[in-house]
């Protein structure tokens, strides 16, 4: 790293054109620190963008104790920068930007059009107005033997030579839109403690579905359901049948513990409520009546609204004998046991887990094994359910990186 300038503002490089390292960018130039930031796509935000689709999901406006949790071992680590930037600062910076939020049903945030793209227009203005100056399709390939960036740009490749650097990289998944953890060397062969990139909020595979499984009812959602792993209390929501397994929202909720389960003994065995709002002495009740010549799935359809993927699943994953016993037919519907055996491919997942431990890092976000180095956003050790909790805490984390290299620019002057 070069000295700073006394007579020149310092010159900081941020890798990476997501929320995490924009958001550096702005606390940066606000400063009166000169920004350059390197992307390797042609445009920056572009999972930003794809997190647009379907609705802008930025926040959730859940109480700070239950928004905290979800950040599970990692909340001690989250705390200090959800306290300096947290859903509401977060929103109010939404406002400043010009673009209006809602709640919706669920507790989670939305800009009034449910769109990523004019926020993100209305972002990269303001940050250009300061005088940012981003690169697009310059590729970061590491440090060279003096300890300079390397960068690939269209021109061949080049060194910069910063006064203080941040990596924000994003983690290993939808490699196509950028975050492909090829960084991961790279910090590696410098001593930084890494932990194994693995597929959060991701699908998982069953062994195997029958034919009729794959053929009629892939892709099939399944709403108004329950799943619960271990003795804890089953979740309610909706996911969806894949010709390989199962996945969606209920399921990416719990995909770290599952993952881990899997990771430890092989396979996790998640039990579905086929019927939440039924307790299982009123099934049980219904099924015991008689049903004359009525076919079981007529009877499940009439007594208890049963058909489709569910009444499926319930023939796919319960024993023959069950059907004849309403008592053991009732706890399998309460209480219907998949066993998930692997989890989708990591560039499928939505996020990643691992990354840049946060021990590896002071209070500032800097890595201690190599002075003037930052780290922000999703390349860092934590994970997250989806509903804006992934968003809040790479904006958190680039804004507390940036005010972080502010401090250390300060100090070296």
């Amino acid at each position: 790293m070069t000295q700073p300038s006394t007579s020149l503002p310092p010159q900081v490089a941020i890798i990476g054109g997501g929320p995490a390292g924009l958001m550096a960018a702005e606390v940066l130039s606000q400063a009166g620190i000169k920004v350059d930031l390197y992307d390797g796509m042609p445009s920056v935000g572009r999972k930003f963008l794809l997190a647009g689709v379907g609705g802008m999901n930025i926040t959730h406006s859940e109480a700070y104790p239950a928004f905290l949790s979800r950040y599970a071992e990692r909340a001690p680590q989250i705390a200090p920068l959800l306290r300096s930037f947290g859903a509401n600062a977060l929103c109010q910076w939404i406002h400043d930007l010009g673009i209006e939020t809602f709640v919706g049903s669920s507790g989670r945030v939305f800009p009034t059009d449910m769109k990523a793209a004019p926020l993100l227009r209305a972002w990269l203005k303001r940050l250009r107005d300061a005088g940012v100056v981003i690169h697009t399709r310059h590729r970061w390939l590491g440090w060279d033997h003096n300890g300079d960036l390397r960068v690939d740009s269209p021109e061949g490749e080049k060194t910069v030579q910063p006064d203080a650097t941040l990596l924000a990289l994003g983690g290993g998944s939808w490699s196509r839109l950028g975050s492909d953890g090829a960084w991961m060397l790279a910090l590696e062969q410098r001593g930084v403690e890494l932990a194994p990139l693995q597929p959060s909020n991701c699908g998982f595979e069953v062994q195997a579905w029958s034919e009729l499984m794959v053929s009629k009812f892939a892709g099939s959602p399944l709403k108004n359901i329950a799943i619960g792993l271990n003795d804890d209390v089953p979740r309610l929501g909706e996911c969806v049948i894949t010709a390989t397994g199962i996945e969606g929202s209920l399921i990416y909720a719990l995909s770290a513990p599952i993952r881990e389960a899997i990771n430890q003994h092989g396979s996790a065995t998640v039990h579905l409520d086929l019927l939440p709002g039924k307790p299982v002495d009123k099934i049980q009740s219904a099924l015991s009546k008689p049903r004359g010549s009525r076919s079981m799935s007529k009877h499940l359809h009439s007594q208890l609204g049963l058909d489709g993927v569910k009444a499926a699943l319930l023939r796919e994953l319960t024993p023959a004998n069950y059907f004849t016993d309403p008592a053991l037919l009732a706890k399998a519907i309460k209480a219907l046991p998949l066993t998930l055996v692997k989890n989708r491919p990591l560039d499928e997942a939505i996020s990643s887990a691992g990354g840049v431990m946060f021990e590896s890092l002071d209070e500032r976000l800097m890595l201690k094994q190599l002075p003037g180095v930052f780290c922000a956003g999703e390349m860092l050790d934590w994970e997250a359910p989806t509903g804006g909790y992934l968003l809040t805490a790479c904006f958190a984390s680039g804004r507390a990186a940036g005010l972080g290299m502010v401090e250390w620019l300060k100090r070296k002057c």
